[in-house]
């Protein structure tokens, strides 16, 4: 029989339901899980939103104050679901009590904080995860077995990009997103570091990079509520925006291949799209999370006139996770990820091993994302090692 792991979650909204439906799918769809999470509290400033998010997502308590929830005897692992400026706090305050952490991404607000964090669950000994979701992307996962098995051999190169376009009309108000102080970056943080994250997972260790980061629109109204998602209502009093707009930069991996990123949230037509491509010796590999059912795959080393793309449909009961689900091309979508990550980190705290990612890849990430913005500040190569 299972083990249970009590939850107490610190954030309500956008991720905080995300989630809430990962805790709460796990044991329907994953009867072979090893620890059952057990929707135990939920946090949040605002006692109306949370105690209305308490019911709608099915916690059994709620809290307005995260202290209370972390110094609970009764919760077994904290979930961090909030503004990147206080991740470190509450997680260096969980791993103190003792508790296991499930991060949101980015880890930190710096590499500073980061390794704070690595410090202190490494100090207690609890497991940690962050949530880099798309690794929980089945596609992805099956990617990476094809390269671990050669299929497409040497890789020479990465290209990353993510993006979107919800803040485009210079009207849309300063959410925390766009606050330097809350966010730490912009699109750089919130987008380019899934792609750096997928780019140590799928290639390897990167040595070295050289950006450039831009903000468009300088000043925007002031928020005056959130509405949902990433929806917001403006007020009519100005504020400036602290964070980048765009960031593009060009590394070099340890292992010799090389790679470009590109993260931008003013991409016209481009609800969510995390999209990257390797190039191999024998092949090449490309996704799109807008198509995230599907792996394209090029092989190089069949005769030129039978070559070309084509596509593997990755809803068969044989790929990653994917038995716990429905007949093949009945597809899954954005939010199952949540589910496939709640599942890796439930087991990894029933058999006392870290499922990746964890907090030392949430730093590595960290450094990469560093490195860039001092590359972009000071015109040059940076080594990701300098951070």
């Amino acid at each position: 029989m299972a083990k249970t792991v009590n939850v107490g979650l610190i954030g309500y909204k956008f991720m905080g339901k995300a989630h809430s439906q990962g805790f709460r799918d796990v044991p329907f769809y994953f009867a072979d899980v090893k620890a059952v999470p057990v929707m135990k509290v939920i946090c949040g400033r605002d006692e109306e939103g949370v105690s209305q998010a308490q019911k709608q997502f099915g916690w059994e308590s709620y809290e307005t104050d995260w202290r209370r929830v972390v110094e609970r005897d009764d919760i077994q692992l904290i979930d961090i679901s909030t503004g990147n400026n206080v991740h470190a706090e509450m997680a260096i305050a969980a791993a103190e009590k003792g508790k296991h952490i499930f991060c949101e991404k980015p880890l930190a607000m710096n590499v500073r904080e980061a390794r704070a964090m690595v410090e202190a669950v490494k100090k207690a000994g609890v497991i940690n995860m962050v949530n880099f979701n798309y690794r929980a992307v089945p596609a992805i996962r099956f990617a990476k077995q094809l390269i671990e098995e050669g299929l497409i051999g040497r890789v020479f190169h990465w290209r990353a990009f993510y993006l979107q376009d919800w803040i485009i009309d210079p009207g849309f108000p300063l959410v925390w997103r766009l606050q330097g102080d809350v966010a730490g970056s912009g699109s750089h943080g919130d987008l380019a570091a899934h792609s750096i994250d997928l780019a140590h997972y799928l290639v390897g260790e990167i040595d070295e990079v050289v950006g450039l980061q831009e903000t468009f629109i300088k000043q925007r109204p002031k928020l005056a509520r959130t509405t949902g998602g990433l929806s917001a209502a403006a007020a009519e009093e100005m504020g400036e925006v602290t964070v980048d707009d765009a960031s593009l930069f060009l590394v070099r991996f340890k292992n010799g291949a090389v790679g470009s990123f590109e993260a931008t949230r003013f991409a016209a037509g481009h609800r969510n799209g995390n999209m990257w491509e390797i190039n191999g010796e024998k092949g090449s590999l490309r996704f799109n999370v807008e198509r995230m059912n599907e792996l394209e795959y090029y092989d190089h080393t069949q005769p030129g006139d039978r070559q070309g793309f084509r596509v593997i449909q990755t809803t068969e009961s044989s790929h990653p996770w994917m038995s716990a689900w429905w007949p093949p091309a009945h597809i899954i979508g954005w939010g199952q990820t949540f589910t496939h990550q709640i599942y890796e980190l439930m087991n990894g705290i029933a058999d006392g091993v870290n499922p990746h990612p964890d907090f030392e890849d949430g730093l590595k990430c960290q450094m990469v994302l560093e490195a860039v913005t001092k590359s972009a500040q000071e015109r040059r190569w940076v080594k990701v090692d300098e951070v």
